[in-house]
């Protein structure tokens, strides 16, 4: 009976306006947020066919903070299981990969580059992690690296591990960048202990260290700048 209800509200929808008739006879981009994702989970739940389903996760929600729900946290949604909770985190993990994918070898100019370099990379994350960007002499991004993972202080961050895939990569500078969960982008007396002992350790090793980037939600500080 249940299915039986399911069927009819889908089929209430005219064909022409369904998503994958939409798609195929306009495209991708007349589609809405909706009906991308009703594309990508493909079914509904039992109260309500995939288009409606997804307009009410996008208006809850929003796509932003769709994207950053773990796996446990969109299984707590109604209709949502650990398959369709897959399929949003894989397209979201596939759209951040395609992002850095444009970015590799970006020239870094601004730290405002830096930070949109990195800003999907960091911005969701819960807890802190500093990452390194290396980069040949054009200042063009060769590598990035996370170094660390959790709350930064001088005994995790260690010069030696900074520097070792620097020299390994030959890069002619680096950038050093870490998340702020809080969204709170001012630095900690323990942010400017890292950084000064970091630079210093650049300029013995001829590897300068450009800047040091904290982003926190769509914020960002530059030592260089301040």
């Amino acid at each position: 009976m249940i299915n039986l209800r399911l069927i009819m509200r889908i089929k209430d929808i005219s064909k022409e306006n369904r998503p994958r008739e939409r798609f195929l006879k306009k495209g991708a981009t007349v589609l809405s947020d909706a009906e991308l994702l009703a594309i990508i989970l493909q079914k509904g739940n039992k109260k309500e066919n995939v288009t409606d389903m997804c307009n009410k996760l996008i208006m809850t929600y929003g796509i932003d903070k769709l994207s950053e729900l773990s796996f446990v946290e969109l299984q707590t949604i109604y209709g949502i299981g650990p398959a369709k909770a897959m399929q949003i985190k894989a397209v979201f993990e596939f759209n951040k990969r395609h992002e850095q994918a444009k970015q590799k070898g970006k020239k870094i100019k601004t730290a405002k580059d830096v930070f949109d370099y990195c800003y999907p990379i960091l911005s969701h994350l819960k807890i802190e992690k500093f990452m390194v960007l290396h980069l040949n002499t054009a200042n063009r991004i060769i590598k990035d690296e996370i170094i660390s993972t959790g709350t930064l202080n001088s005994f995790l961050i260690h010069p030696r591990e900074v520097f070792k895939s620097a020299i390994k990569e030959n890069a002619n500078s680096i950038i050093l960048v870490h998340n702020h969960p809080s969204g709170n982008i001012e630095p900690s007396e323990e942010d400017d202990e890292i950084t000064k002992m970091l630079f210093d350790a650049g300029e013995l090793l001829s590897i300068k260290v450009l800047d040091h980037i904290i982003i926190g939600g769509k914020n960002h500080h530059s030592y260089k700048d301040n």
